[in-house]
């Protein structure tokens, strides 16, 4: 296996880890943020770092050059390669853009420390190829959200069911797994134990009632970093591709398909912005889990490329939603606000990455979304249909969302709305990326695609 020049994969980890540890030891101070901001930042160079060093390698997988805790970890343990390579920087730039778009008077109540112990928790999991390990990040990633819905008196039952059942399939199904012959139909029990665990993970119909819960008792931004990274993606693609026949995959498209058209019916009807985001998350996802099922290579690769789409858009419509939320409270859809007057910096980011969220022209989500259904019409024809309706009705939800928010009688206030600095310059991050994406696609597409041929070639090896 090739390696990498620097220990990027583990630095990377500990350097949010530590970070917590460094705001713990702080204690209660006025510039709390401004060291979770720089530490998020400090990341996000690191996972840069890692992702140039592995293109210019050019191997399928690499592993660090040397280990700091080799005592502890078994060198194959944490591993990159072009699936986790794109998602890495995109976790972190994740995190980053949340922790700065949140208000100092909010800070008490998202909490900096389990929000680093979080990202350490999820760079980890992305970059990790031991099963057994990979199933128990899955398992303690789930903790800090419920750390932080007891802490805030809220009904964890729903949340604490849903995550109980994954967190019980998940070592059953593997170790049932191992112990039979993958080669043959005793793979079938386990294999459906493993699909039923990620699906609830990933919020797919009929399991998706955790996820709206979610965003209803927890913080906003807790549930924009618990969800946009699309960690259950990540453990289909890891646990069940390799395995699993094409007959079952391609019945979880199916599945993952209802549940777009499904989310995406229930966005346009929602009276509360953040079910209504919910619901369009849960739409665009079930679209890249789809995709991810299709086993051919241009709908792989449509999939692959929505993925870092989603990330990316979702993240910037939801923390727009966030800023909205921190200066007028719970942001009703039943009526119209008039803020455009007020934050049109805010109100142009929310329509660009709603719009980039359902495949817009010259937008980052656009090629991704056209491979998507091109991938989806060559295995049935009505699966193409059903992305588009999907499509459709999450575009009809954003744009009525913004003229809910943003159109209509302006409401005079003595508060100042417009965009903090730190605000501005995520939205400016983000725009640039999600135009950058969508005007020079190519390079994007291209090693997408031979992520995709990649891992097809994997997943047929095996039977050849």
């Amino acid at each position: 296996m090739s390696e990498l020049h620097f220990p990027w994969i583990e630095i990377s980890i500990l350097v949010p880890l530590l970070g917590a540890v460094w705001i713990q030891l702080l204690g209660e101070r006025e510039n709390l943020l401004r060291h979770a901001i720089a530490i998020c930042s400090l990341t996000l160079v690191l996972t840069i770092g890692e992702l140039i060093d592995f293109v210019s390698i050019g191997s399928f997988e690499a592993r660090d050059h040397w280990l700091l805790l080799d005592w502890l970890f078994n060198r194959d343990i944490f591993v990159v390669d072009e699936l986790s390579a794109f998602q890495l920087p995109l976790v972190a730039l994740i995190f980053l853009v949340t922790v700065m778009s949140t208000l100092r008077t909010k800070a008490p109540r998202f909490s900096l420390k389990l929000t680093l112990v979080s990202e350490c928790l999820m760079l980890a999991t992305f970059s990790c190829r031991s099963s057994w390990m990979l199933i128990a990040l899955l398992i303690v990633s789930t903790v800090p959200p419920y750390l932080e819905l007891r802490k805030r008196g809220r009904c964890t039952r729903i949340y604490v069911l849903h995550m109980a059942l994954s967190a019980a399939l998940l070592p059953i199904g593997y170790g049932w797994l191992s112990a039979v012959d993958q080669t043959g139909s005793a793979i079938l029990i386990p294999g459906a134990l493993l699909t039923a665990a990620a699906l609830i993970r990933s919020g797919i119909f009929p399991f998706h009632l955790w996820m709206t819960d979610l965003f209803e008792k927890a913080t906003f931004g807790t549930a924009i970093l618990f969800s946009t990274p699309l960690v259950g993606a990540y453990a289909v693609m890891r646990l069940v591709l390799p395995i699993a026949p094409s007959w079952a995959l391609q019945s979880i498209a199916v599945l993952s398909l209802v549940t777009a058209v499904y989310a995406g019916s229930m966005a346009l009807i929602q009276r509360e912005a953040r079910r209504m985001f919910c619901f369009l998350f849960l739409s665009q996802s079930a679209l890249v889990l789809a995709g991810l099922e299709l086993v051919t290579p241009i709908g792989l690769t449509g999939a692959l490329c929505l993925w870092l789409s989603v990330g990316l858009s979702l993240t910037g419509f939801g923390i727009t939603l966030r800023c909205i939320e921190a200066r007028i409270s719970r942001v009703a859809l039943a009526d119209y606000h008039g803020l455009y007057r007020q934050m049109p910096m805010l109100a142009g980011f929310f329509l660009l990455t709603g719009l980039a969220a359902i495949g817009f022209p010259a937008t980052v989500g656009f090629v991704g979304m056209e491979l998507l259904i091109e991938g989806a019409v060559d295995v049935y024809p009505f699966v193409g249909t059903m992305v588009v309706i999907a499509a459709a009705l999450c575009g009809i939800t954003v744009l009525s969302a913004y003229f809910r928010i943003f159109t209509g009688h302006p409401t005079r206030t003595l508060v100042p709305m417009h965009a903090r600095p730190a605000e501005r310059i995520a939205v400016l991050v983000l725009t640039v990326l999600i135009l950058g994406g969508g005007l020079v696609p190519q390079p994007g597409v291209a090693s997408r695609y031979h992520a995709a041929k990649e891992l097809t070639r994997l997943r047929e090896s095996p039977k050849g």
